[in-house]
């Protein structure tokens, strides 16, 4: 009898065991395809090492992301995930950020949201406030459990739309140390208010509503999502500042990427539905952890910023820099929304962020 059941217990043993490597192994293992050549609209840092890495959100998604490790760096190192814009892939301007702060000492992370560019998620380009705000908790999760990561010091950048779900997630997750939101959009706002208010009213709304409404059967008719088309191309003349400004990143050899939504065909024309009454800042005021607004001063954007830092202060400014507490809103002068996207101009404060972050995370 004691010959059975120590037979049982090594078979169980076995078993564990062989379960275990299993799990390890389908961890490991990816259904992405990802590019391994170098394909960033700006050039590859000698001062990094780079490799790409996939891990999942709560909701099974993978996401593909990648990792820029300072060279020669030993020990567990402060760690930052980066996002944005919304639209944009890693290959654009999170990745930029992020290659530039691992020249810094941080391992960094630009991941590609659920439903984008290389990572998982179907129907493709679709956007969710919730979703999109887990995808910076799952990166979370994955550099917590680095064995060159401490876990104590990580913290998030938002660019664009992104700064808006970054916000989210620092209300949301205490694990997130510290916080910049970079010509930050609140999507929630837009989505309800339009651009400048312009569509702030009950009737406007609902006239939205049943426009989506209506699209959503059409498009289940049809089995295909209708695209709403990226920035516009050609630009017309008489195109507003920020079209042309937008223009000038996604569609020019400056940001253009064909994986990026903003260069190519855009959102699904319902893809952002979720946003117009899901809001993303309602519990900013309860964050109790650094965050640092950064906005061009002559960015059409920047009323989100100077938004979002009075529902984290209470305090309403424009057009100027201010710090109450632990929050910090930083306006670049004469510097326009995209200005913030990559170094074309050198109007990102990488030293301002920098210190930020070897402040906050240590």
């Amino acid at each position: 009898m004691k010959h059975i059941i120590l037979s049982l217990a090594i078979m169980g043993l076995a078993l564990m065991s062989c379960n275990k490597n299993q799990q390890n192994e389908e961890k490991m293992n990816t259904n992405l395809q990802l590019t391994q050549e170098w394909d960033k609209t700006f050039p590859k840092s000698d001062k990094v090492d780079h490799k790409k890495v996939t891990f999942k959100n709560r909701y099974g998604i993978e996401l593909a992301a990648d990792m820029y490790t300072p060279k020669g760096a030993q020990g567990k190192l402060p760690a930052i995930a980066v996002s944005g814009p919304f639209g944009a892939v890693k290959e654009q301007s999170s990745g930029l950020y992020a290659q530039h702060m691992a020249e810094r000492g941080f391992l960094t992370i630009a991941f590609d949201p659920s439903f984008t560019g290389e990572s998982g998620g179907e129907p493709r380009r679709m956007a969710s406030p919730d979703i999109n705000t887990e995808d910076f908790l799952a990166t979370v999760d994955f550099l917590s459990t680095q064995e060159n990561v401490d876990a104590e010091r990580i913290g998030i950048i938002g660019i664009c739309g992104f700064g808006g779900m970054a916000v989210n997630a620092a209300a949301l997750d205490p694990r997130i140390k510290a916080t910049v939101a970079s010509t930050m959009y609140d999507m929630s706002k837009i989505s309800a208010e339009g651009y400048f208010k312009s569509e702030d009213s009950q009737e406007k709304r609902m006239a939205q509503r049943k426009a989506i409404a209506a699209q959503r059967t059409q498009d289940f008719k049809n089995g295909t999502y209708k695209r709403a088309g990226g920035v516009v191309d050609p630009l017309p003349a008489d195109a507003p500042f920020f079209v042309k400004d937008y223009h000038d990143y996604y569609k020019t050899k400056r940001g253009y990427h064909k994986r990026s939504g903003n260069s190519t065909d855009g959102w699904n024309v319902i893809g952002c539905q979720s946003f117009m009454n899901q809001p993303l800042l309602a519990w900013a005021h309860e964050i109790e952890t650094p965050v640092l607004l950064i906005h061009g001063e002559k960015a059409h954007s920047r009323y989100f910023s100077e938004y979002a830092f009075e529902k984290m202060t209470g305090v309403h400014v424009e057009g100027e820099s201010k710090t109450i507490g632990n929050k910090e809103l930083m306006i670049i002068p004469n510097a326009v929304h995209t200005d913030l996207y990559d170094d074309v101009n050198n109007r990102i404060p990488y030293d301002k962020i920098e210190s930020f972050f070897k402040e906050n995370l240590k």
